[in-house]
């Protein structure tokens, strides 16, 4: 797995904290996590764990401690480890204040482990203003009407497609799956795929894309009395949609992060459903991941001048367009410094500029503004400089409407499981690659009733196992 495939499509499992064995720190023995004990340093942990990030992470929080006369340590923690490390934090009494960057899943999972101050974060969101941050992001980041953490920013799954091919043949932007299928079919020739997307089997980009399909035509994982419902008929015909697309229009054998972004950049896709990180790969700004198609050789930009975005997609069942994305949030730990809630109010209003900075490609605001100044945030978002090798910012490559899409996309990004309250059910489901496995069968030939049941079986199955 690549470093930036690590970063784009990392699918949080639910964090499996062993708190009857190692002992909470807000148990009835007085002993308190966090800086709240000892008058030492704010303790800070994060899961924007590359070295650049961490550093300009850094610079912010040192600001805000200088001006509160304080001090801040912040230790990166890779996702992968945070559930053993952080089990082992408690245990010592060592736990964290804060969590930045925390993911849905992880959130959920701190909450039922009863690690979270939900009142801090309420209070939080409520001193910033509730109305300046996206409706979908408090959404997702409430146990009804529980605020659990305070939503910092977002990344989108997204449709690429090349708008000169679009226009020659006299299509019409892909945002729905109807338009897709047109679209894919028509442009599938001439040694360019109709479209590309994930089929690899043991994959969470598989899922990813999958799950963006489906929540376009209101086919969820479970229902209303949190039930699995991946039998319905939304689910059925988002799942015969995405498995006839491979079939018919796109390429063979399985595909993952690298060789759709591969065949994209090359020219020889039509369209690809990526996540908001490859808009700076696409400009051009990291090296090894350059596009490569016959026009970009006499001019690098070409490409991205010919590509457009959708954000949410609309299929036939589908109330209104969705979309797959992440939010990630600041989440205060119980009996932590009392300094906490300053420091995230801080980050999510003077320094929040600085720290959607860290990686703008991939750090859309869902805080637009402020009161006084309802679009500030968004419009700093598109002058931060994107990329890797390059920076530069990504105004200086993208139009104002291809902008103006992923600015909004938090609005409309919705997840599996977390309205019906199965947010661990769904990342038990995602991480045992239920879907992906079942695409594959379907795409191999066994019959699209056949696969999706057994992935209904298979789901009901993790449900019974998670409780």
């Amino acid at each position: 797995m690549t470093r930036r495939r690590a970063e784009a499509f990392a699918l949080v499992l639910p964090l499996v904290i062993g708190l009857a064995a190692c002992g909470g720190g807000n148990g009835d023995d007085g002993g308190d996590g966090g800086a709240e004990d000892d008058g030492g340093p704010l303790l800070v942990w994060t899961t924007e764990d590359l070295a650049d990030r961490v550093t300009t992470q850094k610079a912010v929080l040192d600001a805000w401690a200088e001006s509160a006369g304080t001090t801040v340590e912040l230790t990166p923690i890779a996702e992968d480890q945070l559930s053993s490390v952080l089990a082992a934090a408690i245990a010592g009494n060592e736990q964290p204040d804060v969590i930045a960057a925390l993911s849905l899943g992880g959130v959920q999972r701190l909450q039922t482990e009863g690690l979270l101050d939900t009142e801090a974060a309420a209070d939080v969101v409520s001193e910033l203003g509730e109305d300046t941050f996206s409706e979908s992001a408090l959404e997702l980041t409430r146990d009804e009407d529980t605020q659990l953490a305070v939503p910092s920013d977002a990344w989108p799954q997204m449709l690429f497609y090349r708008k000169d091919l679009f226009d020659a043949a006299g299509l019409e932007e892909p945002t729905s799956y109807e338009a897709i299928t047109t679209s894919a079919r028509q442009l599938n020739a001439g040694g360019i795929a109709g479209i590309v997307a994930a089929t690899a089997p043991a994959d969470s980009f598989t899922h990813q894309t999958f799950e963006h399909i489906a929540l376009a035509n209101n086919c969820e994982l479970a229902d209303d009395d949190g039930e699995i419902a991946l039998a319905s008929d939304e689910c059925r015909e988002a799942f015969e949609f995405y498995t006839s697309l491979i079939r018919d229009a796109s390429v063979q054998g399985n595909q993952d992060a690298d060789t759709t972004r591969a065949a994209y950049f090359s020219g020889t896709a039509a369209m690809v459903i990526w996540s908001s990180f490859l808009l700076d790969e696409l400009a051009g700004l990291r090296n090894d991941a350059l596009p490569t198609c016959p026009e970009c050789q006499a001019d690098p930009t070409f490409l991205v001048q010919n590509t457009g975005v959708v954000t949410a997609l609309e299929g036939p069942s589908g109330d209104e367009p969705a979309a797959y994305g992440e939010i990630v949030s600041w989440a205060l730990l119980t009996d932590a410094d009392a300094n906490a809630r300053d420091l995230v109010q801080y980050v999510m209003s003077e320094g929040y500029t600085d720290w959607l900075a860290v990686a703008p490609e991939g750090k859309v605001p869902v805080r637009s503004g402020t009161e006084d100044d309802p679009e500030e945030y968004l419009t700093a978002w598109r002058e931060l400089e994107a990329g890797v090798d390059t920076k530069a910012p990504l105004s200086q490559f993208y139009d104002q409407e291809t902008l103006d899409a992923v600015a909004t996309s938090p609005d409309t990004i919705s997840r599996w499981g977390f309205p019906q309250g199965q947010g661990a059910v769904a990342g038990a489901v995602a991480g045992q690659f239920v879907l992906p496995k079942a695409l594959a069968e379907a795409i191999g030939g066994t019959s699209v009733d056949d696969a999706l049941q057994q992935a209904a079986d298979e789901a009901a199955t993790i449900k019974d196992e998670v409780g």
